[in-house]
């Protein structure tokens, strides 16, 4: 069985009135997994960099264009049975202004901004709720002992 790294995994915040929320986006009928509520995902291309394959698909995803993004401590993985390998996904963060315009791609039927607690439950994987979890303790504990290493881009 091999082990692969090949997709990513990125996180959209926003701070509006002290409250942090999360972009979540519904996969179109037509997609794998229709319907699926999500973060921003995607495949890397050949030569790229994990860090510029989150920027990229964040553009392409919602159409915002990030200078700032950081690296979150977690790795979310899965088992691929067609083809017999595991898949390791770093995860990124990034935070936009609240008043950002979101265009979403023909990939997603819509979106929506939700609180950390509602991302965790409409997330279908327990990866995805621990990066959730991750990030709102950073962005949001004055005392939080996490550091995130951010990507100057």
């Amino acid at each position: 069985m091999k082990l692969i790294s090949n997709m990513i995994e990125a996180h959209v915040i926003r701070r509006r009135k002290n409250k942090m929320e999360f972009l979540l986006l519904k996969r179109s009928d037509t997609e794998i997994y229709p319907g699926l509520w999500q973060m921003v995902s995607g495949k890397m291309k050949k030569h790229e960099k994990a860090y510029e394959t989150a920027l990229r698909e964040i553009k392409e995803e919602t159409g915002i264009v990030q200078k700032k993004i950081w690296v979150v401590p977690n790795i979310n993985s899965f088992y691929f049975p067609e083809g017999n390998y595991i898949s390791f996904l770093p995860v990124f963060v990034v935070e936009v202004d609240p008043e950002s315009v979101i265009k979403i791609s023909r990939e997603h039927s819509s979106y929506k901004w939700v609180t950390a607690e509602r991302a965790k439950k409409l997330l279908a994987w327990s990866g995805q709720r621990k990066s959730v979890d991750i990030i709102k303790e950073y962005f949001s504990s004055p005392n939080s002992l996490l550091k995130f290493i951010e990507i100057k881009v």
